[in-house]
């Protein structure tokens, strides 16, 4: 059996008729930019978020970085987040202006170690940016606990977790903004790039809507300054298509999870714990093996595709190593990065190919 990490084009073709009249009806429209797509998916994304305010830009990298800037973020700034995340998180900081200053993770959840977060903050802190990795929700009682006492903005990275909940509640209405990524992998993914930024402040809603587009007020005359970052018709079309099935495949991950967590129980193969209270929308589903590469080579001999994320923590890529401080730095996230492999997940998935997936597993010695 041939199983691979994603298949996209499994999707395509079981909404093929309502993403094919999207697009046609987009070409038919002649608009392109920002347009009625845009403007009722903004609408749809905030009813679906609980949020009174969904702004679409043109990444997720890029709704962080117009949520920061509209936050203050000035040069000079810090910005603390994870240090086991996507190098996107820190791209957007320092897009903005800002320095990023890292911290460790809770190993059990994979996210933000609370713990943590109060030694990290300086005077030149500016902002918190908690990631829910994988689609699991950190702990944001604790998070926003030290943004009040700081006076901190908590902006969440949402980009793998649209549809998670926290105590009944969506992330990304928690904290005073929400990124999100619609990067054609993600649960709700575009064909192409995509973002949005959910709030509920009407002040912050009038200036992302300003800086997305040169600053401009309705006559195009910039007030401020700003980026361009537009989200296009064809991909708002194309995601209010497919939001209406988001929650059904939302349920089918959690079926695919709780059966590859009862296939793979009593062995000695470690997954994400969610955090009590809260209810991932699990867009990954990722494993542990302290011999994490022998493992996915023996899945890859028996046809299974899997990928790492994240194989090089960022302090470790040439890019970022003025981000560590000590060469212990950080040392959950080392261990992560050297343990973590991420299974074929998606809705599309039959029970047959996960049980395939796990009976091989559990078929590699010491398992």
């Amino acid at each position: 059996m041939k199983i691979p990490f994603l298949n996209l084009a499994l999707q395509y073709d079981a909404m093929r008729p309502m993403i094919d009249s999207a697009i046609q009806r987009v070409l038919n429209s002649g608009h392109f930019i920002l347009g009625d797509e845009v403007e009722k998916l903004e609408v749809e994304l905030a009813n679906y978020c609980g949020a009174k305010h969904a702004l679409t830009v043109a990444s997720g990298t890029e709704a962080l970085q117009i949520a920061l800037l509209v936050c203050g973020i000035r040069r000079g700034d810090e910005v603390i987040t994870s240090a086991f995340t996507a190098v996107a998180t820190v791209a957007a900081i320092e897009m903005a202006g800002a320095r990023p200053v890292l911290v460790d993770i809770d190993p059990l959840s994979f996210s933000l170690d609370p713990g943590l977060v109060e030694k990290a903050i300086t005077a030149k802190t500016k902002a918190i940016v908690p990631v829910h990795l994988y689609g699991y929700p950190v702990d944001l009682d604790a998070i926003l606990k030290f943004g009040k006492k700081y006076d901190l903005p908590v902006i969440e990275d949402c980009a793998q977790a649209l549809g998670s909940q926290y105590k009944g509640k969506q992330v990304g209405t928690w904290g005073k903004m929400g990124a999100f990524s619609f990067y054609p992998t993600k649960n709700l993914g575009a064909y192409g790039d995509g973002g949005a930024i959910v709030t509920g402040e009407d002040e912050l809603a009038s200036q992302i809507r300003l800086v997305r587009q040169y600053g401009w007020d309705s006559s195009r005359i910039s007030q401020q300054k700003g980026v361009n970052s537009r989200l296009d018709e064809l991909q708002a079309a194309i995601l209010r298509a497919k939001l209406p099935y988001l929650q059904a495949d939302i349920t089918r991950r959690h079926e695919l999870a709780d059966l590859y967590s009862s296939q793979l129980a009593g062995s000695k193969i470690p997954t994400a714990s969610p955090r009590p209270g809260s209810l991932p929308a699990l867009h990954l589903f990722v494993i542990r093996h302290p011999q994490r590469d022998a493992l996915r080579k023996y899945l890859a001999d028996h046809g299974i595709e899997t990928r790492i994320h994240y194989p090089v923590p960022i302090h470790q890529q040439k890019a970022y190593l003025s981000l560590a401080t000590r060469a212990d730095d950080f040392p959950e996230t080392c261990r992560a990065c050297q343990e973590v492999l991420s299974l074929p997940f998606y809705p599309e998935m039959t029970d047959v190919m996960v049980k395939y997936v796990c009976q091989t597993i559990l078929s590699y010695p010491g398992v």
